[in-house]
Parts: C-alpha cells; structure tokens; sequence
C-alpha cells in the first residue's frame, strides 16, 4: 500500500523526497510503526494546536499504526515531525472540506459510512482476538497438536559433488578405501554450500533433497556410504553419518504459530456466528431477489 495522497501532499510540502516508484511500499506481514509511549496522561500530551483544536501523543500513535502512512527509511524523530504536520493538515483539511460541505454527496456519505463500518469492525476483531490468546489457551493448542504430529525420520549426510560419472567412481572408489570423507569432499566436491565444510549437509527430512539423491541417502545405514548417484546438479558420493527422527518443535518455538492460529480462528468464529444469526439476501441487477439465506 503506498503513502496516502494527503501524506504525500503534507511530505511534498515540507520538501521531502519521495521515491520514484509512486510510494513507499509497505511490505507485507510488516508490523506497523512504534506506537509513542503509552499511559492515559502520556496519551492525553498536547503535542500541538491547530486554530484551538488539539492534538495528542494518541493521535500520533493512530497516525502511526496507520499501513498507508509507514515511513520504514526515515529516522523516528523525523518520522514523529512528519506525522505531526500530517495531522496538523488533516485537521485543516477536513475542517475546510466540512466548510466547502463536501461530506454532503452521497459518494462521500458512503466512503464516510464504509470507513465507519471497517474501522469498528477491525477493532472488534482485535478484541476478539486478544481475549482468545492467553497463555492457557496457547499451551492447550500446543500439547493437542503435538500429540497428533508423527514423527518423520531425519538423515545427517555428507556428500561430494563433481561433474562426471568417472570422477565419482574415483572419489567413491577413495572414501570406500579408508581415506576421511570429509578430507575427500574439501579437495573434490564443486557444492559450494558445503564443500569447505566437508560436505556437510546436516540434517535434512526426505522431501528436502532432489529424489535419485533422498532415496540414496534414506536407505543408507549411519557410516555407509552410496555408489554415484546422478541429479541434475552433477553425480554425488553419499556418506550418512546419522538417522534420527525429527524432534517436535518445542512450545517456545512454536508459540508465535500458535498464537496467530487462535487469533484468526477467533476472527473467523466471530464473523461465522454473526452470518448465523443474519438474515442475508442478495439482489440481482433487476432488483429481483436471487438468493435468501437464513445462514
């Protein structure tokens, strides 16, 4: 989402630059801006006035949490300048524009009435949601979870990586004779991403490999090690050094999932027994009733 038009009126007025591209992009997931400090007397702080009209730290703060008007490459002292001038035009605009009667049309009486319904709508998800996260809740969640999950067998492999057939005859022919792998995969192996490592892949479950190289690898004992084997990235020599199955994640690990997963699940109840208890009916182009649904 890119900076709203009356952000970019306030930044282009003050002389700040704006990015070619039409916008600051916010990227998706992205948390919104840092919130000033909060406290009702902090949140309650004049920071300024506009013909007698106040401005607080909270106005900021709604400023801030506002996704078309993050400001991610600019410094927060700066940042908090240019909100503060932002709402400082807001005001003056929205003033004049009741003064030019503009809130009068029935375009913007819907756009007023929209903003209206989407603003206390999203509010009375968050506070769904906030109700359903608690720590009882998550831990539930978790332990459910756990016991369901089967475990899946993990392999620790080094390999050796070379262009030709021939040369991983050689160099299996080498490993097999007693010299050390991980000797061998430093002086022959082209995988960059492990061959200073002693071609060490560490652990990896079955659907992470290319599948000639996991099927090798999978039926390996710990201390085997393969014939070539051929992929599309060259011809490898296998060495498993462990098998092990995957450990469960632990709570910790797993507590931002979980917690995002009960919030959305709340949001989605809510709005599934709200369309339960409505009477809906959609209307066709003519007016006719198409559909009635009692949901």
């Amino acid at each position: 989402m890119s900076v709203s038009k009356s952000l970019r009126v306030s930044l282009l007025a003050l002389g700040v630059a704006l990015p070619l591209t039409g916008g600051l992009a916010l990227a998706q997931g992205a948390a919104p801006a840092a919130a000033p400090a909060a406290g009702a007397q902090q949140s309650n702080k004049v920071v300024a006035r506009v013909n007698g009209q106040d401005i607080t730290e909270a106005d900021i703060a709604v400023a801030a949490a506002d996704p078309a008007l993050q400001l991610p490459s600019i410094p927060d002292d700066q940042k908090r300048e240019l909100l503060t001038s932002y709402l400082i035009d807001l005001k003056l605009g929205a003033k004049a524009a009741e003064a030019a009667k503009v809130g009068d049309s029935p375009e913007v009486a819907r756009k007023l009435a929209y903003t209206r319904d989407k603003t206390l709508l999203d509010e009375y998800l968050d506070q769904q949601a906030r109700k359903s996260v608690t720590p009882e809740a998550a831990r539930k969640l978790y332990d459910e979870t756990a016991k369901t999950m089967t475990p899946e067998q993990e392999v620790h492999a080094r390999h050796i990586l070379v262009d030709n057939e021939e040369d991983a005859k050689k160099a299996a022919a080498r490993v097999k004779g007693g010299e050390d792998f991980a000797k061998v995969a430093n002086e022959l192996s082209k995988d960059p991403g492990s061959k200073s490592d002693g071609g060490d892949l560490g652990f990896f479950t079955k659907d992470r490999m290319v599948e000639p190289f996991a099927e090798a690898a999978f039926k390996l004992e710990p201390g085997q090690i393969s014939d070539p084997i051929k992929t599309q990235f060259g011809w490898h020599v296998i060495k498993v050094e462990e098998k092990r199955n995957k450990p469960v994640p632990s709570f910790e690990e797993m507590k931002d999932q979980v917690n995002a997963y009960l919030e959305r699940k709340a949001q989605q109840d809510l709005i599934v027994g709200l369309r339960k208890d409505a009477k809906i009916e959609k209307l066709d182009d003519k007016g006719n009733l198409v559909e009635q649904k009692k949901q």
